[in-house]
């Protein structure tokens, strides 16, 4: 995605360069998430995951405005290390993860910023609402060679978002005034990714 990116990785003792490789590289479920937060009773912050992410990027090395990004994000392994919330987010009140279990993204223009940073133009569809939001990413490094030979590369992307658009409505009124659960998300993806033969 990054046009001519060298990455220095250690060869015994000796620094090499490595390059983004065209082609399609496929999500590493294993080693990739999406974390999240987001104000609680409007002054703490709530943090929390979704586990299991897939897809594949297909890189441009030398025209990195031709790549694209496809990610699918299974909506019922959000995780906020409290299982009674974690139920809650799977309902109707938010995610209702049994009717739309896909929280997806599609890429529609990659904007490159500098050598290892770019936007992600796309269209991100939560509950079965589809808007446009725009991934500020940046390269971490690329690796010739993994513990299973693989080539591998990894990303890190932050956006944020306004839940209401997305149909997240529901809330809670605080005694004392302001509501319970914010409307702005931030959040964070930590992608990794292997290229494809």
């Amino acid at each position: 995605m990054l046009k001519g990116v060298h990455n220095l990785r250690m060869v015994g003792d000796t620094l090499t360069a490595t390059t983004i490789k065209t082609g399609a590289w496929a999500i590493d479920s294993a080693h990739s998430n999406v974390e999240f937060s987001i104000k609680h009773m409007m002054i703490s912050t709530v943090k929390g995951q979704f586990s299991e992410v897939e897809g594949t990027i297909q890189l441009d090395g030398d025209q990195p405005e031709m790549s694209s990004v496809t990610a699918r994000i299974d909506a019922s392994s959000i995780t906020t290390f409290n299982e009674q919330r974690d139920e809650h987010l799977r309902t109707n009140d938010f995610f209702s993860a049994e009717q739309w279990p896909d929280i997806t993204f599609q890429s529609t223009k990659i904007e490159q910023v500098s050598d290892d940073r770019s936007k992600v133009y796309g269209d991100l569809t939560i509950r079965d609402v589809t808007k446009p939001v725009v991934l500020e990413s940046e390269l971490e490094g690329i690796m010739e060679k993994d513990a299973f030979g693989m080539r591998r590369v990894a990303f890190t992307a932050t956006t944020e978002i306004n839940r209401k658009d997305f149909g997240i409505t529901w809330n809670g009124a605080i005694e004392a005034g302001g509501v319970v659960v914010g409307d702005t998300v931030k959040i964070t993806l930590h992608i990794a990714a292997t290229q494809q033969h």
